[in-house]
């Protein structure tokens, strides 16, 4: 056997095993008691059936956590051995539900001629529950429907439905990988969006430089003064340049915030997240530009930290809030860019908080409506 290796992230894996847990581990529990019921008739009996329950609930437990290789060999032998002792020693019929249990989860974890260990453990069933014949001949038919007939028939259908289970967690594992690299490809988009802003500032300034450069060496003999002229046009334009690089490296370049709540819906339904865009109110045109700071450092984060399936942005008079799903953890990650714009958020009058709870992501940037304009008015007087 060997293991196979887990392809689910860890909220995935966490949130398929509380339901596998809270939907199947109860009924397999009650069934279990009802057998062991129905089987004891002695005290010895609950010695010798109790350990092929335990390992079908242990089995069953360790296969919703994704480490089942560590106790499907001990499993099966405990399983496999208390089936024949049922059968020969305490007359259980049902004492198979054990080898039953670990018999089909484990073959998840065989890899090669499953076929041939499949029909291993439907022959091992049937002929355990034959060997009833040596220590009970009166009534064959009997002996036949309960030890041999409807255990196989039981494992046969459960190890079905365990196949057909491992076909359907294969494609959960195949959407998931597909929404990852959905995901990694809107970050490249975004990085591409960045690279084009910056080859904007950057490509028309040194073109622009190149040209002042060269009228300036040929007016530098003949008009000193148009040369001179043209350097500090050069200096100048050299200078705004540097500026608009570092805004834009530090996300402080004007930002549009319908164009931004635009940009992020299209980036998060290209990596298959559902998105839901309420405007409750109009922001201010003039703070508008710090939360669609917020907006896009947001959905940033969203893209490469979180395991989204959907997005709820809300537009109010006062700010913006963005919830998403898919945390992973108990308590918010350390996300420097959100850090950093809380300061400056901050600084003009706002608030930005970030909250996590029950898996979910809030982020949100408020300016008090009646400070908003003034806020971001004054800013603009600062420039």
């Amino acid at each position: 056997m060997t293991a196979r290796s887990p392809r689910f992230t860890e909220s995935t894996q966490g949130r398929l095993r509380r339901l596998n847990l809270a939907t199947s581990l109860p009924p397999l529990m009650i069934a279990a008691a009802v057998l062991l019921f129905i089987d004891v008739h002695a005290w010895w009996h609950v010695v010798v059936l109790a350990p092929g329950v335990a390992a079908g609930l242990v089995a069953f437990e360790r296969w919703t956590a994704n480490d089942l290789a560590r106790v499907a060999l001990p499993g099966v032998i405990v399983a496999g051995a208390v089936w024949p002792l049922g059968v020969l020693l305490t007359g259980s019929p049902n004492a198979y539900w054990g080898v039953c249990a670990v018999g089909s989860l484990a073959l998840r974890e065989v890899r090669r001629r499953r076929a041939l260990v499949v029909a291993a453990l439907f022959s091992y069933v049937a002929v355990v529950g034959a060997a009833r014949l040596l220590v009970e001949r009166d009534d064959v038919h009997e002996v036949l429907v309960s030890y041999v007939l409807i255990p196989t028939a039981l494992t046969v259908l459960v190890t079905v439905m365990t196949i057909v289970g491992e076909r359907f967690y294969d494609l959960i594992r195949e959407l998931e990988q597909t929404r990852e690299r959905e995901a990694e490809l809107a970050v490249v988009r975004e990085r591409v969006r960045f690279a084009s802003d910056l080859h904007d500032i950057q490509g028309h300034t040194l073109h622009v430089v190149k040209l002042k450069i060269a009228l300036a060496q040929k007016m530098l003999l003949r008009d000193a003064g148009r040369a001179e002229k043209e350097l500090r046009e050069t200096y100048a334009l050299v200078s705004d340049t540097i500026a608009q690089t570092k805004e834009l490296a530090y996300a402080q370049r004007r930002l549009n915030l319908s164009a931004e709540i635009e940009n992020a819906k299209n980036l998060f339904e290209a990596a298959g997240i559902r998105v839901r865009v309420t405007r409750e109110a109009e922001v201010d045109a003039r703070a508008g530009e710090m939360l669609g700071q917020v907006l896009r450092e947001t959905t940033t984060n969203i893209l490469r930290h979180a395991q989204a399936t959907q997005v709820q942005i809300t537009l109010s008079e006062a700010g913006i809030t963005i919830v998403n799903d898919g945390v992973a953890g108990n308590s918010p990650p350390e996300l420097r860019g959100l850090s950093a714009l809380r300061q400056r958020v901050s600084g003009d009058g706002g608030e930005l908080t970030v909250e996590q709870h029950e898996g979910r992501f809030r982020t949100a940037a408020m300016f008090p409506s009646a400070r908003a304009g003034t806020t971001a008015a004054g800013r603009e007087h600062d420039r």
